[in-house]
């Protein structure tokens, strides 16, 4: 899709962060099962993380499926497994030649092994790609996160290989699942919803929030550029103030 780069934001973010909500109410909305709308969610994905090398855009990091998600009905559930692993899969040539590298956040331990392995393969697969680094937060949860980086820590520390007096807030952010990536700048979290539901609570202490009432399916590049110039012209003060 082509993008407007007389729009492009002069200081934009870097690593834009997106709390994808709305695909099941859009579904319902047009009387279809809420998997429709996942489906043209995972579209929509597609369309975003290819405009993100207009917009100086390096990192994106959406969130598919939470530690909370589990609770949905068993065929949503099971139907998103599904989508997850069938776009993997199908997508695979797109983002190497796109040279997007895929990688996924979050506890692998409750998925289907099938899944896994397709997503250790994309992983794999975009390893050596650097034009767009796409993160997939499945099956992950903020707290939960922070909990198994402090069980890693903790393991080092009773083994001898870390003092606990050096440990410091740069110590554990080593441990999280997000170690290979910079904090997010912005969060983006459609729908109308104006909370950040246990994503990235680490990591986006001092990100830029922006709370769109669109809903996921319906989130086009031109809002997208519109949120990006938005966050170009807030003032970034990280507790400090103006000179």
């Amino acid at each position: 899709m082509s993008t407007d780069k007389t729009e492009t934001p002069t200081q934009g973010p870097r690593h834009v962060a997106v709390i994808m909500d709305g695909n099941g109410r859009w579904a319902q909305s047009r009387g279809q099962p809420r998997l429709f709308g996942h489906h043209a969610g995972v579209k929509r994905v597609k369309e975003i993380v290819r405009a993100c090398p207009d917009y100086g855009v390096k990192y994106m990091t959406v969130f598919a499926f939470s530690t909370e998600n589990w609770r949905r009905t068993q065929a949503e559930v099971s139907g998103l497994m599904k989508l997850f692993r069938r776009y993997i899969q199908s997508e695979a040539r797109d983002l190497l030649a796109e040279r997007v590298r895929v990688r996924f956040i979050g506890d692998r331990v409750k998925l289907d092994p099938k899944l896994c392995r397709v997503m250790d393969e994309i992983e794999l697969l975009t390893s050596r790609n650097d034009r767009v680094h796409l993160t997939v937060a499945l099956n992950y949860g903020g707290r939960d996160e922070v909990a198994r980086a402090t069980k890693r820590l903790a393991k080092e520390v009773a083994a001898g290989r870390l003092d606990p007096e050096t440990v410091d807030e740069t110590t554990l952010a080593r441990f999280l699942d997000t170690c290979f990536l910079p904090d997010p700048d912005l969060v983006i979290r459609t729908s109308g919803e104006a909370r950040i539901s246990n994503f990235l609570l680490w990591q986006s202490a001092y990100a830029e929030y922006d709370f769109v009432d669109t809903l996921w399916p319906d989130f086009t590049v031109a809002e997208f550029a519109k949120v990006l110039g938005a966050f170009s012209a807030r003032d970034r003060r990280f507790g400090a103030v103006p000179a």
